[in-house]
């Protein structure tokens, strides 16, 4: 059997305006355009499951019209969702405003997806060399207690990749707690300034390796630049792809999603993050979260560098 990328976070509904600008407070602006996409934890998902890898949802979903766009969205790429839909409660969306610069701000709200548990969760039923990715937007009530337990009690051998957001900060304590479960940490410069103190991102690598257990995989990115993969004490850089962008919402899901999917099918560390690379500077062109590229296209966008 081959290695799973098996998510635990928020599957959410993003409901997408373009916008010429963020409105100033109490002001208002007109979109250009509205569209509902799922997002979150799908983007991610979709992203594994277009590299080619096995693709699983343990996380909660509703039972109204957002559980529904979600579990289709998941269906159509053939993601496996393995927890029942939470009874008489639907799936909370994220509101996204997308400027001209292709920047995006969010307003999210909570619903059946926050509704996890021990059980739930097991119901992916993990084993040595699968990959469970983390969001630290879980570290938050009600999904951090029951998530901390449920990743306590994991197989030797199950991965746990976290993808810390925003939380780490605001929660010390719960931090120390993840970071001791933490096997691959991969985000962006600015969330590897915020645990380790470093502005310099390839010495962040190091610093932030500090934080984990012995012989955990660092990955931090830098945007259009590339990122930095430390792995083996020590930390490599691999260029990006520089495009123009027109959405850069779910650019990092992207990259997380083939990096996981890579590694689940035995792609060395370096040319993982390369293939993520590529896959993020291909999303960055498509307007939408959850539209990464296929395995294919990113062999196609990668024949094409020099």
């Amino acid at each position: 059997m081959t290695a799973r990328v098996i998510h635990t976070g928020q599957a959410l509904v993003d409901v997408v305006l373009e916008v010429p600008r963020l409105p100033v407070r109490g002001g208002n602006v007109n979109a250009s355009s509205y569209t509902r996409y799922a997002g979150g934890a799908v983007s991610i998902l979709l992203a594994a499951a277009r590299t080619g890898a096995d693709a699983v949802h343990a996380g909660a979903h509703g039972t109204g019209p957002n559980g529904d766009l979600v579990r289709a969205a998941l269906a159509a790429e053939g993601v496996r969702v393995t927890a029942p839909p939470v009874p008489g409660e639907d799936t909370g969306i994220c509101v996204v405003q997308v400027e001209p610069t292709a920047e995006r701000t969010f307003v999210t709200t909570y619903g059946a997806e926050r509704r996890i548990s021990v059980d739930s969760l097991d119901t992916s039923a993990p084993v040595a060399g699968d990959l469970v990715c983390v969001t630290g937007y879980s570290l938050y009530a009600p999904t951090r207690d029951p998530l901390l337990a449920w990743l306590e009690g994991l197989a030797a051998g199950v991965d746990v990749v976290l993808d810390p957001g925003a939380a780490l900060a605001d929660l010390p304590d719960v931090a120390r707690r993840v970071l001791a479960l933490t096997d691959v940490w991969t985000s962006n410069a600015e969330e590897a300034l915020e645990l380790s103190g470093v502005e310099d991102v390839e010495a962040a690598c190091a610093a932030v390796a500090s934080h984990l257990t012995d012989g955990a995989v660092v990955v931090v990115r830098d945007g259009p630049e590339g990122c930095f993969v430390r792995t083996g004490g020590e930390t490599t850089y691999v260029p990006g792809f520089p495009q123009t962008p027109v959405d850069t919402n779910g650019a990092g899901d992207a990259h997380t999603g083939v990096l996981c999917a890579e590694r689940a099918l035995g792609t060395p560390w370096v040319e993982a993050a390369r293939r993520a690379n590529a896959a993020g500077a291909i999303k960055v062109t498509r307007r939408g979260p959850a539209t990464a590229p296929t395995r294919a296209e990113v062999d196609a966008f990668l024949a094409g560098q020099h």
